[in-house]
């Protein structure tokens, strides 16, 4: 993760002091590194995630470069239910927990498929809705979905989450086209495959799927159609999150920006 921004270096359509932001999957990865450039900006940022440890051990790294506070909440984020009668007061709300599943059709697990859905659709679906009430009373809000560039194109072996992802973009759009009128925008980041545990926990399975050996995985599978033959960092995906947040894209909403090395050029 790259040094967090120094306070001072923001400059005013940047700044996000006095704003409180939410980030799922915060513990690690894509959602540490956004966590952490929103509170270098100046925002209060919860980290949520279901790993305790993770999650301390994150807020303790934000912490030391952040000019806004640093809060944690473990949280479930299968358990809908619970999720259903919540109330969040934010400003900022990124949704951007994530599994994976590498598996084909026939031998696909329907409780896998179903679970992969619940967090990464149905979860997010839930904390818009949660957040949304006090976005609209204050006249702004943010909400960040981080999406893949498998939210606008497939890949096999990849059922659940592809149909996750396109699920997410189209519960974006329409929460832009709701939200606009009370000052809240709704976007996605589509990235490419970023440098995280879960990427380097998929290069198993994807060996396993393709019949090829791990080491092969990178050139012959993750990216092949790339231009840039390289894995996103998380700082660049925390990048252009970080500036959706921000007053500068006040007039961007419903639309996803993708990061993927000109993958989807093709």
């Amino acid at each position: 993760m790259t040094a967090p921004l120094r306070a001072g270096l923001a400059s005013p359509a940047e700044s996000l002091e006095g704003r409180r932001a939410l980030v799922t999957g915060a513990a690690s990865g894509i959602g540490e590194a956004i966590a952490d450039r929103l509170a270098a900006l100046g925002a209060r940022v919860t980290l949520a995630d279901v790993d305790a440890d993770g999650l301390e051990a994150a807020a303790a790294r934000i912490s030391r470069g952040a000019t806004g506070e640093v809060d944690t909440w473990r949280v479930d984020l299968l358990d809908t239910d619970a999720l259903a009668g919540r109330e969040l007061d934010v400003d900022i709300l990124v949704n951007n927990a994530g599994i994976q599943r590498v598996s084909p059709l026939e031998t696909f697990p329907p409780e896998e498929f179903r679970r992969i859905l619940a967090l990464m659709l149905e979860a997010p679906f839930l904390l818009i809705r949660a957040a949304l009430p006090a976005m609209y009373a204050r006249g702004w809000g943010r909400i960040v979905n981080v999406s893949s560039v498998h939210g606008l194109r497939a890949s096999p072996f990849k059922a659940a989450y592809v149909s996750a992802k396109h699920g997410l973009e189209g519960l974006s759009k329409v929460t832009a086209l709701e939200g606009g009128p009370h000052g809240v925008t709704s976007n996605c980041v589509s990235p490419g495959y970023v440098r995280t545990p879960l990427v380097e926990r998929q290069i198993a399975d994807q060996a396993a799927a393709h019949g090829i050996a791990e080491d092969e995985v990178l050139e012959r599978v993750m990216l092949t159609e790339s231009a840039i033959k390289r894995l996103v960092e998380p700082a660049e995906v925390a990048s252009l999150v970080a500036w959706l947040a921000s007053p500068a894209a006040a007039m961007v909403t419903g639309a996803s920006y993708t990061m993927d090395g000109g993958w989807s050029a093709r």
